[in-house]
């Protein structure tokens, strides 16, 4: 699509911009618009979160590959993938992908803290420093203490007697986002739980405690068997009740607007264009454009209004404003591998929901309890553990299911069956994510690059060992479990390597892209601070990049929770630079 002329009578001023309405952006449009003198806009490409299925928890399977509430991404052909390309899920929707993920509430573990603070030089990164952050808006269903918040106490950080927080305080934020039990048990998962334990995985009642190592059942942001997004928690009722917030939905930014850098002064970005499927609006930020559309829209629109890679922009005709090699590079993610085991003698998912008769008890469940497989995330049952004994953290994480199919959107098998699913938790793989023409709605090639390292095909290899190992203990053998995927057959670690290419895949964390860090690294796209750079030592005046771009090393675990706790934090960096 051309660029139609801008409206110059829908032309629109506000103090703060907000590009994106998920996970970052919800909790940024909280907080910043809580000063009823700070003049508020979110923008959001998706619609409303008035789809039924975004909110009964089982609905995933409903949103993702749904143009109503996802972009319909595919990666490129990977090598490590032996040329396969993947779907790739993005929430385009109120609430982003708080809406469409699998709902687990995980922050990772200490060391991946310690480490951004390293590579950052700015020890606000490290863990203890980032713990009161996710306590702030943190419900927990077993209450507040040391290590977790509760809706109705008064979290540290809101006793502090700053403008920032006291504003807070006087607006009743803090504790806004439910962390749940699960509403379901399955005995394979109960005998799985065992059995890892057996193999040397201690039991673990909470994984957000630093460490991840354990097994247990995941914690989930529902509240009620309903799925609780980023949209619930921090825009409705509270923030589109205030006069200073405004949103725009079905609107999609094309580019970034800036002032042009004179002489030896650093560009400035003074709002945005935005398509709403009529016309090119313009809107002005007197203070701030703050980009959280993720680590693929983030660095997509940067691309597009002349920040990134030189020859990129050459290539796409783009006017350059900032020379910054690391826009789109250092895309990491997770990649699962599925091992599908056969059972006897036990109910799953496969069989359960094959019937009239099943699907109508677990309907009915759901309308009178609120419980069952409707109120199921994707995974119930999580493990963390080591890939082998070089590993001093635990190195891969374990997702496991009462159900399997051949991909997500494909029907469940006609046999009963468990899917352990396994991912590395910290690859050292690297991708890019790179604007294929100078059009906005244009999708980017995504290139995650996944198994490019000798020791990620080797952590591979051997973690699927490890869940044969977890497999073969006693707890599992009166189900009699039959390895159906990946098969026996398979046994070096270039059989299995190329086995996990084969038939692994995504489970959606795409992380970095927009990396933080020091002055003097050549990647780094943003400072400690979350403002991005101009490729001259200085910074771009009024523009911040918040959400899990910034991640210089990902998470170990799902990305959700921390990219939250990073817009808290840059909450207040954005409202106290602001005095």
């Amino acid at each position: 699509m051309a660029r139609p002329a801008a409206s110059s009578s829908s032309s629109t001023s506000f103090d703060t911009i907000i590009i994106g309405a998920g996970t970052a952006g919800c909790l940024l449009a909280n907080r910043l618009s809580a000063d009823p003198k700070r003049r508020v806009l979110l923008i959001e490409a998706g619609g409303k979160d008035d789809y039924h299925w975004i909110h009964i928890p089982v609905g995933y399977l409903y949103c993702i590959g749904n143009p109503r509430t996802d972009w319909l991404y595919q990666t490129e052909p990977a090598a490590g993938l032996n040329g396969r390309t993947l779907r790739y899920p993005r929430g385009k929707t109120l609430g982003g992908c708080s809406s469409i993920n699998g709902m687990i509430y995980m922050r990772g573990q200490s060391r991946d803290y310690d480490q951004w603070a390293e590579l950052t030089g700015d020890d606000a990164w490290r863990w203890e420093h980032c713990l009161p952050y996710f306590r702030l808006h943190e419900d927990y269903h077993k209450g507040a203490d040391a290590l977790h918040g509760a809706h109705g106490t008064v979290p540290e950080l809101l006793q502090q007697d700053t403008p920032y927080f006291r504003t807070l305080r006087e607006r009743g934020a803090g504790g806004e986002w439910r962390v749940d039990r699960q509403r379901l048990h399955w005995p394979v998962l109960q005998a799985f739980a065992e059995a890892a334990r057996q193999a040397g995985i201690p039991e673990s009642s909470d994984f957000n405690r630093g460490s991840n190592e354990g097994v247990g059942y995941f914690e989930v942001n529902q509240k009620a068997g309903w799925r609780w997004n980023a949209a619930k928690a921090f825009l409705r009722p509270t923030c589109v009740r205030r006069p200073n917030f405004t949103l725009w939905t079905n609107s999609q930014v094309t580019r970034l607007l800036f002032e042009p850098a004179e002489g030896n002064q650093p560009p400035r970005c003074t709002g945005v264009e935005v398509w709403n499927g009529r016309e090119l609006l313009t809107a002005h930020a007197a203070s701030e454009v703050v980009l959280s559309a993720g680590s693929i829209g983030s660095a997509q629109l940067l691309q597009l209004s002349g920040v990134g890679p030189a020859d990129l922009l050459q290539q796409h005709g783009i006017a350059p404003v900032a020379e910054l090699p690391g826009v789109g590079a250092n895309l990491q993610d997770h990649l699962q591998i599925r091992s599908v085991y056969k059972v006897r003698d036990v109910r799953t998912l496969n069989t359960l929901s094959s019937t009239l008769r099943g699907k109508a008890g677990i309907g009915l469940e759901y309308l009178l309890r609120r419980s069952g497989p409707m109120s199921m995330a994707p995974s119930q049952l999580g493990a963390f553990t080591r890939s082998s004994e070089a590993y001093a953290w635990p190195n891969i994480e374990y997702h496991v299911q009462p159900l399997s199919l051949e991909a997500f959107g494909e029907p469940l098998h006609g046999f009963d069956a468990f899917t352990a699913s396994v991912c590395n938790l910290n690859p050292g793989s690297r991708g890019t994510v790179r604007i294929k023409s100078p059009r906005f709605n244009d999708a980017p090639a995504i290139a995650p690059n996944y198994l490019a390292t000798e020791e990620d095909r080797k952590v591979a290899a051997d973690s699927l060992r490890v869940t044969r190992r977890i497999v073969s203990q006693p707890a599992l053998q009166p189900f009699a479990p039959e390895e159906f995927k990946p098969g026996v057959q398979y046994q070096t670690d270039e059989e299995l390597a190329r086995l996990a290419g084969d038939i692994a895949s995504t489970i959606f964390h795409p992380v970095g892209t927009t990396r933080m860090g020091r002055d003097d690294d050549p990647l780094a796209v943003v400072d400690s601070r979350l403002r991005v750079r101009d490729g001259r030592g200085s910074l771009i005046g009024g523009l911040r990049v918040v959400d899990a771009g910034i991640m210089p090393t990902i998470t170990s675990g799902n990305t959700n929770s921390p990219t939250l706790m990073i817009a808290e934090k840059a909450a207040q960096w954005i409202a106290e630079d602001r005095h």
